[in-house]
């Protein structure tokens, strides 16, 4: 009898000790989870520039695209909730799978809240589908489909420089205002080139327009001569480039050299950066029509921030280099707001507060991501008119945010309540 309770007596000591070691293994675990919270808390907040660093899109980002966060970063003061701010930075080779897992890689384990820049339109579709598995905010400035906030919208994304209907409303209207109807694509074949065609296709139709062709070509092609021989069969008043970068440097070149302007046609970007113009040079690019978010020589305050920057990089900045500054410091000022890098109310925190800097004045983030601002058509000086090495744009007019870009009513975003 005695050896029973004996066991028993040690049975439920046995348990005791078992029950205590068990709570004080979780509460060991719940201090290392405070821990590790408390460095999350008071880490560095990361910021990622995912570029083009050496392809045939690294004239209108790279480089430009770098420098533009890093000046907003070092403006804001380089910290905000008392945590230090770090732009880290990576090349996506214009390869969707590499942006995809860097994304994934600084979202998830790198301790990035956002990542800026995305030019290239494939991939900036892919990257904002990856912010909105990790929770996390991705601004887009150097890509353009109006599908970003359209049909592949997302509440983890913004759109802020300019897209693809803002830049065919624009050129489109003008030439059409100027009795130019006939409309003819030569279109790269990527997501952004079929955005551009597709928009501007709509917006000419809409306006009594009419397009009697197109032609798509492939982005890496240096040679242009079949497409262009087609152009120039066209019944077209317009040959409409629907391209960027490289692509088309290229293509304007080659329409130069075929005499498309002297046989009576006119030559139409419905992308064209600063630097494109530049690479061009007036000789061949003066006269055309565009459409932009952003010029350097605008007035006094663009002429301030193009002085920082171009001693920086050594050019003036485009509207991917402002837009890129202008969204970074938009995001850090709604992180103090808010008090937290968390992604909901940081993007609320966003959308509620307009924008008005040197970059835009009154502009404001909808609900399908969409930065609303003031858009301006432009034309290339000649060489006589122009000044200086970057003296190259002068303006035709400007159109109001609420007139530039698609109107919700005809959005396919889900997050738009009609």
């Amino acid at each position: 009898m005695a050896l029973a309770e004996e066991l028993q007596r040690q049975i439920r000591e046995d348990g005791m000790m078992k029950r205590l070691r068990i709570l004080l293994s979780c509460a060991g675990a719940i201090g290392a989870m405070c821990v590790q919270v408390q460095a999350q808390d008071s880490g560095p907040i990361r910021i990622g520039v995912l570029t083009d660093v050496s392809g045939q899109f690294s004239h209108e980002a790279g480089e430009g695209a770098i420098a533009a966060v890093k000046m907003a970063v070092e403006d804001f003061g380089g910290k905000v909730l008392d945590r230090p701010l770090e732009v880290v930075v990576a090349d996506h080779q214009n390869k969707p799978e590499v942006a995809v897992a860097t994304a994934r890689e600084w979202y998830g384990s790198q301790g990035v809240t956002m990542i800026n820049n995305l030019i290239n339109s494939g991939i900036a579709l892919a990257v904002t589908q990856v912010a909105k598995d990790e929770d996390k905010i991705a601004i887009v400035n150097g890509s353009g489909s109006s599908r970003l906030t359209n049909d592949g919208c997302t509440a983890n994304s913004i759109h802020y420089s300019y897209d693809t209907y803002a830049l065919a409303n624009g050129t489109a209207n003008e030439l059409i205002r100027e009795g130019k109807k006939n409309w003819y694509f030569l279109t790269a074949d990527y997501a952004f080139g079929h955005a551009l065609e597709a928009d501007a296709t709509q917006i000419v139709k809409a306006n009594g327009g009419t397009v009697s062709g197109a032609v798509r070509y492939p982005i890496e092609t240096a040679d242009h001569s079949a497409f262009m021989l087609q152009a120039q069969a066209s019944p077209a008043d317009v040959v409409a480039m629907a391209g960027s970068g490289t692509t088309f440097v290229n293509a304007v070149k080659s329409a130069a050299e075929f005499g498309l302007a002297s046989s009576g046609k006119t030559v139409a970007g419905l992308l064209v950066w600063d630097t494109d113009v530049h690479s061009l040079g007036l000789e061949t690019a003066q006269g055309m029509i565009l459409t932009n978010a952003f010029y350097w020589d605008r007035d006094d305050e663009t002429r301030a921030f193009a002085k920082k920057f171009e001693a920086r990089v050594g050019r003036p900045p485009h509207m991917g280099d402002a837009g890129d500054y202008s969204s970074t410091m938009h995001y850090l000022q709604a992180v103090k707001a808010a008090g937290t890098t968390d992604t909901k109310k940081v993007m609320a925190s966003m959308k509620e507060t307009p924008i008005n800097d040197f970059f835009a004045k009154g502009g404001k983030i909808r609900e399908d991501g969409r930065m609303v601002h003031d858009m301006y058509v432009y034309q290339v000086k000649t060489p006589a008119e122009s000044k200086s090495e970057w003296d190259l744009l002068k303006l035709v007019t400007t159109i109001p945010g609420d007139k530039a870009f698609r109107p919700l009513s005809e959005s396919q975003c889900p997050l738009v309540k009609k």
